[in-house]
């Protein structure tokens, strides 16, 4: 370890304030293997830094076993996800350029999400999200495409003016519910 004169830090960062810790590491992926009862997060195209970061803490803080991202979706290694994700891109598996057909290969359920309650959506109180279950996220701008090909489409309602929630956000609210009925399933065996 050894000391910076002052401003260097300020001058080779990527932020206004940066925080006083400055490390290079070597990218170690985790690999992602599926189990009997994990879950996992598809992030289809989900381009801003801040919300996969997020997404990344969500998901491990709530026991994903892995982050899968499509072809389009922002660089896991970006610094604003790093930070955005507090650590969490260092203790989950993230697969990059994932494929949904291997996912749906090795068992999965997947369970799309969609802001618009429909004849196809369920709501997440009344979704079985127990088993292999792929939560599927979407872009922020497009969310999923129709044609996406969920198993089960799942809306989290709610009673304000908003049409939708950021996919961040909604994509901890999955999250927690998920995790929530496993915790149930693993409980009553």
């Amino acid at each position: 370890m050894f000391g910076l004169q002052r401003g260097v830090l300020e001058r080779v960062a990527d932020t206004q304030s940066p925080q006083p810790a400055l490390a290079i590491v070597r990218r170690t992926l985790r690999p992602w293997t599926p189990a009997a009862n994990d879950w996992v997060v598809w992030c289809e195209a989900v381009s801003d830094p801040g919300n996969l970061g997020t997404i990344l803490r969500s998901a491990e803080a709530f026991g994903a076993s892995g982050v899968l991202l499509s072809t389009g979706s922002v660089d896991p290694t970006n610094p604003k996800v790093v930070r955005a994700s507090a650590g969490a891109v260092f203790h989950v598996a993230v697969v990059e350029d994932a494929s949904l057909s291997d996912v749906r290969e090795a068992g999965y359920s997947i369970v799309g999400t969609s802001s618009h309650e429909d004849g196809r959506t369920v709501a997440l109180d009344d979704a079985d999200l127990s088993g292999k279950v792929c939560l599927a996220m979407g872009n922020e701008a497009r969310g999923l495409e129709e044609s996406f090909g969920a198993d089960t489409w799942v809306t989290i309602p709610h009673r304000g003016r908003s049409e939708s929630l950021n996919v961040a956000m909604a994509a901890t609210i999955m999250c927690f519910a998920t995790a929530n009925q496993h915790s149930r399933t693993t409980h009553n065996e």
